[in-house]
C-alpha cells in the first residue's frame, strides 16, 4: 500500500513538472515569436512564466534530493566506520527534517500574509505563486522519508532510470 502511493506520488510529481515545463516553454516561446513578429509581446507572458519557474522549483526539489541530485558533502560519512556513518546520516536526515518541517511552517505563515496582495499584470492573489513553498517542503519532506532507510543503512538514494544523480551533477 505504501510502496503504490509512492509510485503514484512520484509519477504524478514527474507529470506535473512536465506539463508546467511545457505550458512555460510554449508561453515563452509564444511571446518571443510574437515580439519579433509583430513587435508586441504578451503582457501576461514573463509574469506566468516566472511563477511556473517558482512552482517547478519547488515542485521538482523533492525529487532531487529522491535521487541524490542536490549538492552534498559526503566526505565525512565515508570516511569513518559503518557505525558512525549510520549515524551522521541519521543526524543528516533528523536535521533535513526538522529544517522541512519549520520551513513548511514558515511558509505557510508567508502565504497567509500575503493573501490580500495580488500579482501586476494578471491580478491573482501572490499567495497562489507562495504557496509552492509549503507544498515544497511537504513534499521534500515526503520523499525524504521514503528513502530515509536507504540512505541512513547505506548511503543510498532511491533508483530511476531517467535520471543519475552522478552523471547530472557533473555536468
Amino acid at each position: 500500500m505504501l510502496e503504490r502511493f509512492e509510485r503514484l506520488l512520484v509519477a504524478c510529481n514527474r507529470w506535473l513538472l512536465i506539463v508546467l515545463l511545457l505550458a512555460m516553454a510554449c508561453i515563452v516561446f509564444a511571446n518571443v515569436v510574437l515580439r519579433y513578429t509583430t513587435g508586441d509581446s504578451i503582457i501576461w507572458a514573463e509574469e506566468v512564466a516566472r511563477h511556473m519557474m517558482i512552482w517547478v522549483t519547488f515542485l521538482g526539489a523533492g525529487l532531487v534530493l529522491r535521487f541524490g541530485g542536490h549538492v552534498a558533502i559526503d566526505n565525512l560519512h565515508r570516511a569513518v566506520g559503518t557505525k558512525s556513518a549510520r549515524v551522521i546520516r541519521a543526524l543528516v536526515m533528523a536535521s533535513l527534517a526538522v529544517f522541512f518541517i519549520v520551513m513548511t511552517v514558515a511558509s505557510s505563515q508567508y502565504v497567509y500574509a500575503t493573501r490580500f496582495q495580488t500579482t501586476a499584470a494578471t491580478d491573482i492573489p501572490i499567495s497562489y505563486i507562495y504557496g509552492a513553498m509549503p507544498v515544497g517542503f511537504v513534499l521534500m519532506l515526503m520523499h525524504l522519508l521514503f528513502i530515509a532507510r536507504g540512505y541512513i543503512a547505506g548511503g543510498d538514494f532511491a533508483e530511476s532510470e531517467e535520471m543519475d544523480a552522478d552523471a547530472a551533477a557533473s555536468v
